[in-house]
């Protein structure tokens, strides 16, 4: 935790922006929306506020089968933009997209840019998201992706939120060190040259993760790739509203944490186990060590999360948040494994089951 901490602080390894590219490029921003008609217009409010030439950009939403007013609430949102923007009803699969995949299939084949840019429904980009994105684009360099934070009302949202900050900042730990780890769906650059060479979501296997399976086709084909973690790509997501839910969106991301390299799910098998270190330690009649064994991790956690919080760009966290989020990431990590293992195969996403 110290050496994470150390090397988030000091960023060895973060790569350097390069100068825009000239004249300034156009750009596709695709998001897909299913029963979104609630998160939806603060999403597209903020893709109105970028700091980029409108003419310069284009907006494609996909209405995935939406049972609300997705598409009603979009085109209010969207009257008037001067920039170019589409609204597309999505009926069908191509190949084997499904879901998610399938939307982003659908937006990318009606993309007119040689950038797109992903982002949820539920997020909120930064004005400076556009040029700060394309700044890390240098040739060579398939995906870019950029930082979202947590950020609502209430304890839960909180404990997400620090959730997210720190897991983010390992990850980019880890990506600096020279591992490639994920991508973001929510807040991602994608070059078409890069998505061409993989075929398209329509050509890769089904995965409910499907940034990290597009990621990994992307880096197979021999491209690079930039993860950042400032504040000029700091998007903010919308926190899940309930535990439930919360259980279902981590359910859905082990997923992805099933197809990375063996010695990194070591390591989050390894820091995920903590607790049960200490509980060792007590039933072995050692309470002292016990005790001093989690209040090493809780400083440990505090010290990531205001290194964190200061690259980002972001306040100084409660310190006395620290110790709830200990007992959330407990009550999280036991929830998570016995829905693994006793709860029902596939997860849900947007009321459809998957595999």
């Amino acid at each position: 935790m110290a050496y994470a901490t150390w090397r988030l602080a000091t960023r060895r390894g973060a790569a350097a922006p390069a100068a825009l590219p000239t004249p300034a490029p156009r750009v596709s921003i695709l998001v897909a929306a299913r029963n979104e008609e609630a998160a939806l217009p603060r999403c597209l409010a903020s893709l109105r506020a970028l700091d980029y030439p409108a003419e310069l950009v284009e907006i494609l939403v996909g209405d995935d089968a939406s049972t609300d007013r997705t598409r009603a609430v979009a085109e209010a949102a969207l009257a008037g933009y001067s920039g170019d923007y589409q609204i597309i009803s999505i009926i069908e699969n191509l190949g084997q997209a499904r879901g998610k995949a399938n939307v982003l299939a659908h937006l990318a084949r009606a993309a007119q840019a040689e950038y797109l840019l992903i982002t949820d429904a539920d997020i909120a980009v930064p004005p400076t998201w556009v040029p700060a994105m394309l700044a890390h684009a240098a040739p060579g360099v398939g995906t870019v992706t950029g930082l979202t934070v947590v950020a609502g009302p209430g304890w839960l949202a909180r404990l997400q939120g620090l959730d997210w900050l720190m897991s983010l900042a390992l990850i980019q730990v880890g990506t600096e060190a020279g591992q490639p780890m994920t991508a973001m769906g929510n807040n991602m650059l994608i070059t078409r040259a890069a998505y061409r060479a993989t075929g398209g979501y329509e050509a890769l296997p089904f995965s409910v993760t499907e940034d990290f399976a597009l990621f990994e086709a992307v880096n197979a084909q021999g491209f690079g790739y930039r993860q950042l973690f400032e504040p000029a790509v700091r998007a903010v997501s919308l926190p899940t509203g309930s535990w439930g839910a919360l259980v279902r969106q981590r359910l859905r991301w082990l997923r992805g944490v099933a197809a990375l390299p063996w010695h990194v799910q070591a390591g989050l098998i390894f820091f995920s186990g903590y607790w049960l270190a200490a509980l060792g330690l007590a039933v072995a009649g050692r309470p002292g060590l016990a005790l001093a064994a989690l209040a090493l991790k809780i400083i440990g956690h505090y010290a990531l999360a205001r290194a964190a919080s200061h690259r980002a760009g972001l306040p100084r966290p409660a310190w006395w948040l620290l110790p709830a989020f200990e007992i959330y990431s407990l009550v999280l990590t036991t929830h998570l494994t016995l829905a693994r293992f006793l709860g029902r195969r596939g997860v849900e996403w947007k009321g459809r089951q998957y595999q």
